[in-house]
């Protein structure tokens, strides 16, 4: 086999340390970024924040110097970012792309209140104020540890006596006893607040929270409704309803509307809330007619170079192997400012981008949403997709209409019969809307809701119409029809 070189060219892309890590950071979340940026703060001592320092009073400043101040021109020109060159010391994220009205508060946190007093918490201290015997007080804080976050008893009696009774199995007597006396210890714990409490099911959570109310006709039929045929009722199935319990549509009506008032989950008010905040990187407003997106102050770190470590680099530079360790945190560190600062600006030209192209949503709501794919957007701001899905995942967007995930602006279309095309998103809205003013006594059928469509000229099948119909939660014509 005769052996020889040969040269050949080729080309391939080699992701260097500072571009994966931009890739990395581009695909995180606000969340995610602050805990990337505070460990490494920790492991680089010449990375710092950059804290705004509040300046001292002095009367006599203003004679000493004039502060300079950018304030909105007529052309609404959006403000650049003040770039850092590789050598500077320091890079400032406090400006943004856009003026920010300093009365706006839509960016503000929401405070969500957790629920106080745990549900064990409210029963105990009513167990605590009872004049019950000490044993049946015992057995009934017993059940209420027993019971979940709606509230109900899950498991049955005969179960609970086993951790009462371990030491003692096939004592008949005993477990009998015990059983009575856990009978006795349930009817006082559903004798407290809130009503329905210490429920074996529905049907005996409603019928407790219906017992508590005055005595009247109306009470007798919604009790013989939840006992019977609660089941019916939630089928609409009145017909049957009226028929077994000889009643009219008014007393069947007024016992509907009784039940219906009633609080399927009575534990559930003293559950504990899991809040989860979620942090815009960007907002959006309508200036002089033009949707204006900007980014989020409180989102962006503000980082530098830690002058005192980057100074003695700088007078120890060529010696010894600790400098070379300080000089690749330099580098380090000024690779996370850049690539930061490039992050901010990827997502601000991306949804300044996404704005652009669902104009008619802000103006007018989903009904006006227009369809909108990963790769129309890459081509306009010459980014690959796979960037465009890393830079709209778990980035939020706040304007008028409340706050949204970059992602919620994308998705599937529907043929027009004229040839174009409409938003599932908006199609969605539509049903909603068609929904929402249909006559309660004959509703409208998929069937209908896809022929109305078809009229506005929106080819959709029923099939089609049914799906969105799920996603939005809607109940089936059968399920909507009043009595």
């Amino acid at each position: 086999m005769r052996q020889g070189l040969q040269l050949r060219l080729s080309q391939h892309l080699a992701l260097t340390p500072q571009l994966q890590q931009s890739i990395r950071l581009l695909q995180l979340s606000t969340l995610e970024l602050n805990a990337e940026i505070d460990q490494a703060l920790q492991d680089n001592p010449l990375l710092e924040r950059d804290e705004p320092e509040e300046p001292a009073f002095n009367p006599s400043a203003d004679a000493l110097a004039t502060p300079q101040t950018v304030t909105p021109t007529d052309s609404d020109e959006r403000l650049e970012p003040r770039g850092g060159d590789d050598e500077g010391w320091g890079m400032d994220f406090s400006g943004s792309h856009g003026q920010r009205d300093p009365n706006d508060d839509d960016l503000d946190s929401g405070e969500s209140q957790a629920a106080s007093v745990s549900l064990r918490e409210h029963l105990g201290e009513q167990l605590a104020m009872t004049q019950l015997p000490d044993r049946e007080r015992a057995l009934a804080g017993f059940l209420i540890e027993a019971l979940n976050d709606d509230g109900y008893l899950t498991q049955p009696l005969d179960e609970l006596i086993d951790l009462l009774v371990a030491d003692e199995d096939g004592n008949g007597e005993v477990r009998e006893a015990l059983l009575e006396e856990l009978g006795i210890a349930l009817r006082h714990l559903q004798n407290l607040d809130p009503p329905g409490i210490g429920a074996r099911n529905a049907q005996e959570c409603l019928a407790l929270q219906l017992n508590c109310l005055p005595p009247c006709a109306t009470r007798s039929l919604a009790l013989a409704i939840v006992a019977d045929h609660l089941d019916h009722l939630a089928a609409r199935d009145f017909a049957r309803i009226k028929k077994s319990l000889g009643c009219d549509d008014d007393e069947l009506r007024l016992a509907q509307t009784l039940i219906r008032s009633l609080n399927p989950r009575p534990g559930a008010q003293y559950a504990p809330v899991d809040t989860r905040y979620v942090v815009p990187d960007v907002s959006v407003k309508k200036l002089h007619g033009q949707w204006i997106v900007s980014l989020n102050r409180d989102a962006m770190p503000r980082l530098r170079i830690n002058r005192l470590y980057a100074d003695i680099l700088n007078r120890h530079r060529g010696g010894n192997g600790s400098s070379t360790g300080l000089a690749t945190q330099l580098q380090e560190a000024k690779w996370l400012i850049k690539n930061v600062q490039q992050r901010f600006d990827t997502i601000l030209r991306v949804s300044q981008a996404i704005v652009d192209r669902q104009r008619a949503f802000f103006d007018h709501g989903e009904v006006a949403m227009r369809p909108l794919t990963l790769r129309e957007i890459a081509e306009t701001v010459k980014l690959h997709e796979s960037t465009i899905s890393r830079v709209t995942t778990q980035k939020y967007l706040a304007s008028p209409r409340g706050v949204y995930e970059l992602k919620y602006f994308f998705g599937s279309h529907v043929a027009t019969d004229t040839g174009g095309a409409a938003s599932s998103t908006a199609i969605r809205a539509l049903i909603k809307q068609l929904v929402g003013a249909e006559d309660g006594k004959k509703p409208l059928s998929d069937a209908r809701l896809a022929e109305i469509l078809g009229e506005q000229g929106i080819v959709v099948a029923r099939r089609t119409v049914a799906k969105y119909r799920e996603l939005l939660g809607i109940p089936p014509v059968n399920l909507r029809k009043a009595l």
